[in-house]
């Protein structure tokens, strides 16, 4: 009688099996991962237009309320305040960020609770000024040459003309299509 003895195969995944299935996940990975940090450059050069654009608006409407640019007169209020007032002095960024996000009287006094005494604004629905998404920095370098065409002169937040009225990116770096930020 003839009888042989079948070996038993061990069920499992070999060496090979298993290194080939590596080389895919790491192809698979340097494909995906660049896209991913495009995308996020593109979510905060967005970000960086919707935040310039929004501030724009506001110092438009505070000039059509107030006859003036935000930030040329003081946002210290004149009478009394029911909340707090403000404590901006004339052409700093605190005046800049009182008089957007506070209620403001006509002459530009701010404080943080509405009245017959303080009817105008907030201009932005927030606490401060938006950051810079690119160089993450909430600083505002404040001029007053009356010059459309001011200049950027570090990689930082924003750079505001309270003659002009113009705000731009205080930044020179470009995007990621070659354009400078201080450009939008």
């Amino acid at each position: 009688m003839f009888s042989s003895k079948l070996a038993k195969r061990e069920s499992g995944f070999t060496l090979v099996e298993l290194l080939i299935v590596a080389i895919i996940l790491a192809i698979l990975a340097a494909i995906i991962v660049p896209q991913f940090a495009s995308t996020t450059t593109d979510a905060q050069e967005s970000a960086l237009r919707a935040n310039v654009t929004g501030m724009r608006s506001a110092i438009d409407l505070y000039r059509q309320q107030h006859g003036e640019y935000p930030g040329v007169a003081t946002a210290v209020p004149g009478g009394a305040c029911a909340g707090t007032a403000g404590t901006g002095a004339a052409g700093t960024q605190q005046a800049l960020e009182d008089q957007l996000t506070l209620y403001s009287d006509a002459a530009g006094g701010t404080c943080s609770v509405a009245g017959t005494t303080y009817p105008f604004g907030p201009y932005i629905q927030e606490d401060v000024l938006p950051t810079n998404p690119i160089t993450n920095s909430g600083v505002v370098a404040i001029v007053s040459t009356g010059d459309l065409n001011v200049p950027a002169d570090v990689a930082g937040g924003w750079k505001y003309d309270t003659v002009a009225g113009k705000i731009i990116v205080n930044d020179s770096n470009l995007d990621s299509q070659g354009v400078a930020y201080s450009t939008y």
